[in-house]
């Protein structure tokens, strides 16, 4: 049975979930290798593409969900921003979610069922900040916006109660949001979720290319690129732009964090590292590992390890 158990790699790191992938998740990456890959191998081309490219535009929200949940549009640092209840009203925890994508793409269509699933399986408000992306925009906007949209919900709710979380990218973002909170010394979210989450922008660790291979969705090159627009002036390798390399006293700011990232994907080295140097740093985090499992494979939502990364969620905000 799949999640009869757990399989400890490091006592208090990090926990290995899965020993091989469900049928399902063998069936979806076989699809997604069939498939042109979401960031393709030639970086020079893939940036060309992106200096000529026409405005990207965020995938929409889905009719059924203005019936489905109690939806709120609204408005932060300039940028839209949609929030998701359940309909029997707000929930006890607010998420505040922000999309993966490199930093250069918009909200993927996949994101709607995965924000979805948060709000079914755990019963909180979900926020997703529809923020404007690289090279069009500037890694500034995204932080601003970020930050507006938690002080908005801070204003309202209580902070212990508020949940960062994200997604490749997204998770990059989540994780710089809490840093910067920690480091004003002001209010603090209550957790930190991250789901794949991007944490090196310059990928440094020889390890990674040995994941390169069964990766079907990351390239090292063209996400180094990604990670250089992001970065603009600033130097993508500094803890401002890879959290990986925050110092231990900013990490010691953070609020307890879990981490759950595919073994098949490019960040699950960094992800060790990071969970590592969490736990050496005072915080209470855990990394769940998945085995043969793709970049941020909790969007497809029926899997069963899917499933145990919603359960765990939902035992973590209930701790």
């Amino acid at each position: 049975m799949l999640f009869e158990g757990a399989w400890l790699l490091d006592t208090n790191r990090s926990e290995l979930r899965t020993r091989s992938p469900s049928l399902l998740m063998r069936a979806v990456v076989w699809l997604i290798s069939r498939r042109a890959p979401v960031f393709p191998d030639d970086p020079g081309e893939y940036e060309r593409k992106l200096s000529h490219r026409a405005k990207p535009r965020d995938a929409p929200m889905p009719p059924r969900f203005e019936t489905r949940y109690r939806t709120e549009r609204w408005e932060a640092a300039g940028r839209p921003v949609i929030t998701l209840h359940p309909r029997s009203g707000v929930g006890a925890w607010h998420m505040i979610y922000l999309h993966g994508g490199g930093f250069v793409l918009p909200m993927f269509k996949e994101h709607w069922p995965l924000a979805a699933a948060l709000v079914d399986q755990l019963g909180l408000s979900v926020t997703l900040p529809l923020y404007d992306v690289v090279p069009e925009s500037d890694a500034a906007g995204q932080d601003a916006l970020a930050d507006a949209v938690f002080a908005e919900l801070a204003g309202r709710h209580d902070p212990s109660r508020i949940v960062l979380c994200g997604d490749s990218a997204g998770g990059h973002m989540a994780l710089s949001l809490a840093l910067r909170l920690g480091a004003r010394g002001g209010p603090q979210a209550g957790r930190l979720a991250l789901f794949a989450p991007w944490l090196d922008l310059v990928l440094a660790d020889p390890a990674i290319e040995a994941i390169a291979p069964h990766d079907v969705m990351l390239k090292i090159d063209t996400l180094r690129v990604c990670g250089a627009m992001f970065a603009g002036e600033r130097d993508p390798a500094a803890p401002e732009c890879s959290p990986l390399r925050a110092s231990s006293q900013a990490l010691a700011a953070l609020p307890p964090t879990r981490i759950w990232t595919g073994r098949h994907d490019l960040f699950i080295v960094d992800s060790r590292s990071f969970a590592e140097r969490l736990g050496k740093a005072g915080v209470d985090a855990r990394l769940y590992e998945y085995e043969g499992a793709p970049h941020v494979f909790m969007a497809i939502t029926p899997t069963r390890e899917a499933k145990d990364v919603f359960a765990l969620l939902r035992g973590f905000l209930e701790d």
